[in-house]
């Protein structure tokens, strides 16, 4: 996890223009990247403990100091796919990532100045202020750049949604959202007024969420907690399959706004399966469904032969434990709450915020202790009638049809493809590259690398640098002598081969999507130019051999 503090050190001097103010950026020692991420610091020339100085008088240093914290919160916030594509070459500088690393930065130093300003009760330099207005004019511009078409759906009936929303509100949820049925995404939360940067959308009392604490308060806990080896999310399965029939649950309307089904990869027909054929998808849809099966037949057989009377048969069938996954593995969050403890929880009304790889809402995950609710801040505006956005988590898309049943908007960075070289590893030595100790590697699906230099090929420079090492090779400037230009023609060539063999077995990577089809159908055919096999059909055969072949062609 990644901590940003703040504090502030004032630097007097004769004249008040010299007053100097120090924020600090930093990185948390907990964070599980964090040796890659401070030697990357000491290589981008950032100061390790995180501190940038801010001048009163401003002016035309404002923009180089945002830059700086910029540059340093882009690191801070990123995950593996984002060090691995976006700054393993340690001459790049850094510079935009991902949507989500974007937003993330910007966000975390709107709110590093925020509480510098508001932190003393005397008026702070105008600095401050300057500072924050630039920060979220940065914020509005790369807002205004996201292409976000929501065509929102006339429905006859959103009676079940509003009931749901006025049983909030009568249990002291705060929204200012409404909900409509939004073309491709089916229901959708929708701005009621315009959010700025900031703004809570969505306020949830902890009283209303769902938790294992609900199931401890049941008759059905003193049986499973009996049961060796069961996970507290398991249990939530097992009572959510009989609350949803119980006409006195405090949740009934809740579950009555749920849908009969919730058309997930884990419910996809004989028909959907086989346009699967060949992808990495379907082998993922077939294990998930596996394993839930047996852990169905492990279990619930046994409970309802054992304990009729807390689990009746005819409410615990698979058909309805398949729902209960499909609820909670497309709708739980984690919840981490006041005492510390992280809890898997179903958070009513939160559920209808759609995932976007842009989304307004990222921080919700911690309920607020002075206030025992769960907050939602935007960290980009959202203008009246516009869908809001959460995120869902950095997950590929293969993962978000098989267990939400939909497929994300755009270029998912996350849709990466892990590769095993059956290379000797060559011995580390001084001049080896600090940003190529990566244990594995990996290209995306979406998209190579945005690096098309000399000696790249959009490819990523630790996977390049990996390869290089393997025969020898281990600084880029040596490349172009004519004995390390071979070594380079036979990398380039080991890899068209490696990915040659990749797209033999795709097939057709372009299926086309009929109309008149079951929505699994659909859904099976328009992922698969996404998730065929490697993924690599989205790279396309004559993009990825023609970057090749025009490199091969050099010598």
């Amino acid at each position: 996890m990644v901590t940003v503090q703040q504090h502030e050190n004032i630097v007097q001097s004769s004249l008040e223009a010299d007053v100097e103010y120090e924020l600090v950026m930093e990185l948390s020692e907990k964070d599980t990247l964090y040796e890659k991420k401070k030697k990357l610091l000491e290589v981008k020339g950032s100061d390790l403990e995180g501190k940038v100085i801010v001048k009163s008088n401003g002016g035309v240093t404002l923009n180089s100091v945002l830059e700086e914290m910029l540059q340093r919160a882009r690191i801070i916030h990123s995950d593996e796919v984002d060090l691995y594509f976006g700054w393993s070459d340690a001459f790049r500088p850094v510079g935009f990532c991902s949507q989500r690393n974007e937003l993330e930065s910007l966000y975390s130093i709107f709110s590093l100045v925020d509480k510098s300003k508001s932190n003393d009760q005397q008026v702070k330099p105008k600095v401050f202020q300057d500072l924050r207005n630039a920060t979220l004019d940065l914020i509005h511009k790369f807002g205004n750049n996201i292409n976000e078409d929501v065509k929102v759906l006339s429905s006859p009936n959103l009676e079940k949604e509003k009931c749901l929303l006025q049983w909030g509100e009568n249990n002291g949820v705060k929204s200012r959202l409404a909900v409509a049925y939004v073309e491709g995404a089916g229901r959708g939360a929708i701005a009621s007024e315009d959010l700025e940067v900031g703004d809570i959308a969505l306020e949830i009392p902890s009283s209303v969420i769902i938790s294992e604490d609900l199931v401890h308060k049941t008759s059905m806990y003193s049986v499973l907690e009996k049961v060796e080896g069961i996970s507290s999310e398991t249990m939530l399965l097992l009572w959510s399959m009989k609350e949803k029939h119980d006409i006195n649950s405090k949740f009934k309307i809740y579950f009555d706004s749920l849908p009969e089904t919730f058309n997930t990869g884990l419910s996809f027909g004989i028909d959907a399966i086989m346009a699967l054929e060949g992808t990495l998808l379907l082998e993922e849809i077939v294990q998930a469904k596996e394993h839930l099966r047996s852990q169905y037949d492990d279990l619930v057989p046994s409970l309802c032969n054992n304990y009729p009377d807390i689990f009746p048969p005819e409410l615990y069938t698979w058909e309805e434990f398949l729902w209960a996954c499909e609820l909670w593995y497309s709708n739980s969050m984690k919840i981490m709450y006041s005492d510390g403890k992280l809890k898997t929880c179903l958070v009513p009304i939160a559920g209808f915020l759609n995932h976007s790889i842009s989304p307004h809402i990222m921080h919700y995950g911690r309920v607020d202790s002075t206030t025992n609710s769960l907050k939602f801040p935007l960290v980009r505006p959202c203008k009246a009638g516009d869908q809001c956005y959460l995120t869902y988590g950095n997950l590929s898309s293969s993962h978000l049809i098989t267990f939400y049943g939909f497929l994300p908007k755009g270029d998912n960075p996350y849709d990466v493809i892990p590769l095993d070289f059956d290379l000797s590893e060559a011995d580390n030595t001084e001049d080896t590259c600090h940003t190529c100790n990566w244990s594995t590697h990996m290209v995306r699906a979406t998209w190579l690398s945005n690096n098309h230099g000399t000696f790249h090929y959009g490819l990523p420079s630790s996977l390049l640098a990996h390869l290089r090492e393997a025969r020898g090779l281990f600084l880029q400037s040596n490349i172009d002598t004519q004995e390390n230009l071979e070594i380079e023609l036979e990398i380039l060539e080991d890899l068209l081969s490696t990915f040659d063999a990749m797209l033999q077995n795709l097939g057709e990577t372009n299926p086309p999507v009929r109309e008149n089809c079951d929505w699994d159908v659909k859904l099976a055919l328009e992922s698969v130019p996404i998730v065929a096999s490697s993924g690599f059909d989205l790279l396309e055969h004559t993009q990825l051999t023609g970057v090749f072949k025009r490199h091969l062609s050099f010598e």
